[in-house]
């Protein structure tokens, strides 16, 4: 029987089933592929900033005329350094975009623009390898989608590292040479003077304040109280804060710069990066230069306040560890903290204002034994009841967390501000074609509306982080340390209540509110013990 008769009739039916093969979807073909840039300049000179037009042009032109490409965005930082990748904000969204899986392929101009620091800069690439996400460098024609391609940003990283690394030792030792010639004084001028061509010049309205501040603490006045007196009398900080703290007042009693002198090195720039500075203990050379620059205080009252402070020093007794409740107690009647107290052997807790005037305050103190009974009541309650109650609590603030967005103000008016800005761009798009525009004015406006339409994505993207109280977060948290927990408490257990209790507040006196990590407040009550 030939193989014509074998296919047809019955006996076809007994041959090898057919099979046909449905080949995959090419994905390049399935959907364009949406591509991003990320230009950064190092500095905010006139030149640079020309530089980062060009860049944000440049990319924005040659995703767009790439018919297989989808244009989503040029993420660009102006006047950041590369060394570190936190302070880029633009670079950050970026990555943020990259998880949300907006992104398939990123350009850069040069690994240098990308980061100068290797670790982070592998980091970011594996990360977006994870995520299927590839980076392509033009300017060293590595693409990370290719097998090597990791392999050769590791190598142009570590160059951009020692560029960087070679940047910052010539800048240290010009430092170093600067204090040794006594050139150097400071970057930034203290309290009381202002730097005029690397020279500190004092400012009398401000010194005025510095001699109060030593002769206070002369007559033996705590730094504590002249940090309220000179709060009080509404004079800013340096940092134009309104409360002096203790610190700054220490600060001040101790800079040399006061007296007119110069202690040179006192911190130093780590060589690896991140660059970071560490206070210089001895570790290098330090340079003292004697009558740098015009005193606000004599030689006679700096040198008795050292003295004063080192005698002060001297006596404070080592710190004990904070008690596990400290700072965690208020009182619901006047807001002050309590504090631990103990009589005959038993510990209370009261309130500071009541301990200082019984009249100014009526929360009376409690023994520290209800509050931490109260305490394993309230673990009690969390651990065999808590988990529909917190559980629904979650689902309850996702709703409404996302019905207030979809609602807000802000996050309309910025969409149709994004809305409005890309109509702008196809309208002047459209302008260039029919050669109405002239070139040079469309490349200015362009990078006008891509500027602002960076702006107002940003925007949203801070409001729609600042919406996000944790609260969300703060309850799964609190879900997981419970199922992790014991099923009973028999004592008092510190760490557990610190990873579940923010405060705890006195309501009245038989009534204590705890409120947890996540916001949620419990009452629980509380019979006194004669």
């Amino acid at each position: 029987m030939n193989n014509r008769e074998k296919s047809i009739g019955s006996l076809a039916l007994k041959s090898a089933p057919r099979r046909i093969i449905i080949p995959a979807a090419d994905q390049d073909h399935a959907r364009p592929l949406r591509v991003a840039a990320y230009a950064r300049v190092s500095s905010d000179s006139s030149d640079q900033l020309h530089s980062y037009a060009a860049q944000t042009a440049y990319f924005a032109k040659l995703i767009n005329s790439d018919p297989n490409w989808t244009f989503v965005d040029v993420y660009a930082d102006k006047g950041i350094t590369g060394t570190s990748t936190e302070k880029r904000e633009d670079f950050q969204r970026m990555m943020e975009d990259c998880r949300s899986g907006k992104i398939d392929r990123i350009l850069v101009k040069s690994i240098s623009r990308f980061a100068r620091n290797t670790k982070e800069s592998l980091a970011a690439v594996r990360e977006l390898k994870s995520l299927d996400i590839s980076v392509y460098f033009e300017e060293q024609n590595i693409d990370t989608a290719q097998a090597t391609g990791e392999t050769l940003t590791a190598v142009f990283s570590a160059l951009a590292q020692k560029e960087s690394e070679a940047i910052s030792e010539r800048m240290r030792h010009s430092y170093q040479m600067r204090m040794q010639r006594g050139a150097f004084s400071t970057h930034c001028a203290p309290y009381g003077y202002r730097l005029v061509e690397n020279r500190l010049e004092v400012i009398e309205e401000e010194a005025v304040i510095i001699r109060q501040i030593f002769d206070r603490y002369l007559s033996g006045i705590s730094m504590e109280d002249i940090a309220k007196e000179i709060t009080a009398l509404g004079i800013p900080t340096k940092q134009n804060t309104p409360f002096w703290q203790v610190r700054s007042i220490q600060y001040i009693l101790r800079n040399e710069k006061y007296v007119g002198d110069s202690l040179l090195g006192k911190t130093y720039t780590t060589l690896t990066l991140p660059h970071r500075k560490i206070e210089n203990k001895g570790e290098r050379v330090q340079y003292f230069i004697e009558g740098s620059h015009p005193p606000i205080v004599s030689r006679t009252v700096f040198d008795k306040a050292q003295q004063l402070l080192s005698r002060k020093s001297a006596v404070i007794p080592p710190r004990a560890a904070p008690h596990p409740l400290s700072r965690k107690i208020v009182c619901g009647h006047c807001g002050a903290f309590c504090k631990r107290k103990k009589t005959r052997g038993t510990a209370y807790w009261i309130c500071q204002t009541h301990n200082k005037n019984s009249g100014s305050c009526p929360t009376m103190q409690i023994p520290e034994t209800e509050i931490t009974e109260a305490f394993l009541r309230i673990y009690f309650t969390l651990k065999h009841h808590g988990d529909q109650v917190l559980t629904r609590l979650i689902q309850d603030l996702q709703a409404a967390k996302n019905g207030k967005l979809l609602w807000s103000e802000d996050i309309v008016e910025l969409n149709k501000q994004i809305a409005d800005i890309a109509c702008q761009e196809r309208l002047l798009a459209q302008l260039k074609q029919q050669a109405v525009v002239d070139p040079d004015i469309f490349i200015f406006q362009s990078n006008q509306l891509a500027e602002q339409r960076r702006e107002a994505r940003l925007k949203k993207s801070r409001i729609l982080r600042s919406e996000d109280d944790q609260t969300v977060q703060r309850t799964q948290e609190l879900l997981d340390i419970l199922e992790d927990g014991p099923d009973l408490l028999m004592t008092f257990d510190e760490a557990l209540f610190s990873e579940l209790v923010e405060t705890i507040t006195i309501q009245d006196n038989s009534t204590i509110r705890f409120r947890l990590i996540n916001r949620l407040e419990l009452p629980e009550h509380i019979e006194r013990k004669k």
